[in-house]
Order: structure tokens, then sequence, then C-alpha cells
């Protein structure tokens, strides 16, 4: 399977290879929304689910 994001009406379902250990997935979940959304990857933080599949993520602008 690859890497992707797909939108299902107001929810982001993302799809990365990385284990959840050390916050690896985490950090491949952040960078693949910078990369959909042309944002830098301090601008994608996770404000609830650090250890959770489902996740709030905040994107902010400049």
């Amino acid at each position: 399977s690859q890497r992707k994001v797909t939108r299902e009406g107001n929810e982001f379902k993302v799809y990365v290879h990385e284990p959840a250990n050390d916050g690896r997935a985490n950090k491949a979940v952040c960078k693949l929304l910078a990369e959909y959304f042309k944002v830098a990857k301090s601008k994608v933080n996770i404000i609830k689910g650090q250890t959770s599949r489902n996740k709030v993520i905040e994107i902010t602008k400049d």
C-alpha cells in the first residue's frame, strides 16, 4: 500500500507505513499532510490523539 490522503466529508484519512513507536507514524502523518496542503511541516500540529488512530490536527497558514 502507498502513503496517501483521502477526504471523506469533513474528515481526512491518512495512510502511512511508519510504525507507531517513537512517534514515527505521527511525524509521517504530519509530513504527508504538509505536502497535501502545501504548507511547512511546522504548520501541522496534532491537537488531540497523539497515541490514537483518530487524531485532531490543526493546520495553520502563515
